[in-house]
């Protein structure tokens, strides 16, 4: 079916409540886009007022604001060219939920068409019934010859069965079985490893079912913890991406980006970006998956931190694989010199530590200091002597230590405006292999939702990539060698505490992303563990068991950048004092 019309895609990163600055961003945008001869020009979903919003909503002051600022918009894009938004509106109806999650066409100076979401998530980051009214009418859009039809991110995804989700409706064929010739698809679709190829997948099918072309734009930034990637394209009923004015197969990713289609352009791309899926890191990433999921992190960082006002950054620098890849992450999102990296060792660091951290440091060209905390240390002992009463050293000697490093990390943080950014990673936040006000303070845990094979194959990754472009590793190299160690006492090593990381990552994906009990992971029979299926059994039960006694450490930890299907925080929900059925 071919359409006559040139189509602007314009991702935009739309700050959450910022409604003066969202609309001046469209009515640029649209005059752009109408200068560079598109007939109609489509923003992501919600990008008038942000997304999420969450209980934003239950103010009415933002809801009106929201609603003048559409008023405003509608002066404000030029006349000639139809530009599609989205916004929250009042829902009309006598009943129901007072506001739906809406998207208009204004078009002269008036909105000529609305049309409201239909399909609301409340899984994963999602929680839209909570406010939204589904959509009751699904109309067409006529605008230069075209039949258009607009099915708000959700409304498509139904073609993919999320698991725990069951829709009675499709709107997309509603559209479809009224003829339209072009479906839009404004999103505010989250990003984690392989999205892309599953939106991809989804575009084809439904743009090769409705033989009509499918246009995808996706909003851009980060919000908390989410993180929008953008990546907007066309999907041809030929099951082919088309190729973007210039001959790009899909928008930039994790950038602002204003593209074009040329409907009467001939022509289809095969890859519109998917990475390819060679694995030589064993994590089940390629490569290039592995440099997008380093893009979405800096991306991340750097949003937050420009959302929340923070011009500096720092974190506690231990010489560990760990603290190594927020450092770096940090000086490519912030720049080496707003990154500050503390050096705290106690009785137990070791020599080869503190000297990878400053090798480090230095290799990031970042600011670097040395707090010794023994003193600090030694005085909390002296305090507690008497209340301990002479107990041996245990965990609670540990512990401390990592509270005296939290505390003057944040005294930092206070004094100079500065962002602390959190160094764990995500098996450690499963397994509560962390401590409470110490290396879990902070205002955003960048690798939070890594597994701690997925930053030992990060890490490499860029070493890799750095010398095949003629430079040293970043990373040293005695970093990514050495076994983990928190060096909270002598010759402590994780694996004293957790099975290892490459058996435990591979069980948390079972139990956290698949929902299998212990039972269904031995029946599975992987990973391979001596002992068979039954000692198997006995270690998920195991794990199971202290995940789950560890979710008020996580409940009380800072967000994490999701960059996984199922992260810590919004994404899991659960309940702290409940009962622990291990299966």
């Amino acid at each position: 079916m071919m359409i006559t019309m040139i189509i602007a895609l314009a991702q935009i990163n739309s700050i959450i409540g910022d409604f003066a600055g969202n609309r001046k961003k469209i009515a640029a945008f649209a005059r752009r886009a109408q200068e560079g001869g598109a007939d109609l020009v489509l923003f992501p979903e919600l990008a008038l007022c942000g997304y999420p919003p969450m209980d934003l909503l239950d103010q009415d002051c933002f809801v009106e604001l929201n609603i003048q600022s559409l008023r405003l918009l509608q002066r404000e894009v030029p006349p000639g060219i139809a530009c599609g938004v989205g916004y929250v509106n009042r829902n009309p109806r006598q009943s129901g939920k007072v506001l739906v999650n809406a998207y208009g066409f204004v078009l002269d100076g008036a909105l000529v068409f609305e049309q409201v979401k239909t399909l609301l998530p409340t899984y994963d980051v999602f929680d839209e019934a909570r406010n939204f009214e589904p959509a009751a009418a699904w109309p067409v859009f006529e605008w230069r010859g075209e039949r258009i039809g607009a099915a708000i991110c959700e409304d498509v995804w139904r073609e993919t069965e999320t698991p725990g989700t069951r829709y009675a409706l499709d709107p997309a064929r509603r559209l479809m079985d009224q003829g339209i010739t072009l479906l839009c698809v404004p999103s505010a679709s989250p990003y984690y490893a392989g999205k892309l190829r599953a939106r991809l997948a989804l575009a084809e099918r439904l743009s090769r079912r409705g033989g009509v072309p499918l246009v995808y734009v996706n909003a851009v930034g980060a919000n908390d913890s989410i993180i929008f990637d953008g990546r907007s394209f066309v999907m041809v009923p030929e099951g082919k991406a088309a190729p973007l004015a210039g001959g790009a197969p899909a928008a930039k990713a994790f950038e602002e980006d204003l593209v074009y289609w040329d409907s009467r352009a001939a022509g289809t791309t095969p890859s519109a970006g998917v990475e390819p899926e060679d694995d030589p890191y064993g994590v089940g990433l390629s490569p290039a998956e592995l440099d997008t999921l380093e893009d979405a992190l800096v991306h991340g960082v750097r949003d937050y931190m420009a959302k929340c006002g923070f011009k500096r950054v720092h974190l506690g620098l231990s010489g560990g694989i760990d603290s190594a890849l927020v450092a770096y992450l940090a000086v490519k999102a912030a720049g080496k010199e707003n990154t500050a990296c503390f050096s705290m060792p106690s009785r137990f660091s070791s020599q080869g530590s503190r000297d990878d951290a400053a090798e480090l440091a230095a290799l990031l060209g970042c600011r670097y200091e040395t707090l010794p905390i023994e003193g600090v240390f030694t005085a909390y002992l002296a305090a507690l002597e008497g209340v301990f009463e002479g107990r041996p050293f245990d965990i609670a000697e540990e512990n401390l230590q990592a509270r005296v490093r939290g505390t003057l990390l944040m005294g930092f943080s206070n004094k100079f405006d500065s962002m602390l950014l959190t160094t764990g990673n995500k098996s450690e936040l499963a397994m509560g292999y962390c401590t409470l006000y110490g290396d879990t303070n902070g205002a955003l845990g960048p690798i939070g939702d890594l597994f701690k094979t997925e930053v030992f194959a990060l890490c490499r990754r860029i070493n890799d990539r750095e010398r095949a472009a003629g430079r040293g590793g970043i990373i040293p190299q005695a970093i990514i060698d050495k076994p983990p160690s928190a060096e909270l006492r002598p010759d402590q090593k994780d694996q004293d505490s957790l099975p290892p990381y490459e058996i435990l990552d591979e069980i948390l994906k079972l139990y956290l992303f698949h929902n299998l009990s212990a039972g269904e992971i031995a029946a599975r029979g992987r990973p391979v563990i001596p002992g068979g299926p039954g000692a198997l059994k006995a270690l998920a039960e195991r794990i199971i068991r202290t995940a789950a006694r560890a979710e008020f450490k996580r409940r009380q930890a800072p967000p994490v950048l999701k960059v996984s299907p199922r992260a810590f925080g919004m994404g899991r929900r659960m309940p702290i004092a409940r009962f622990v059925y291990e299966g």
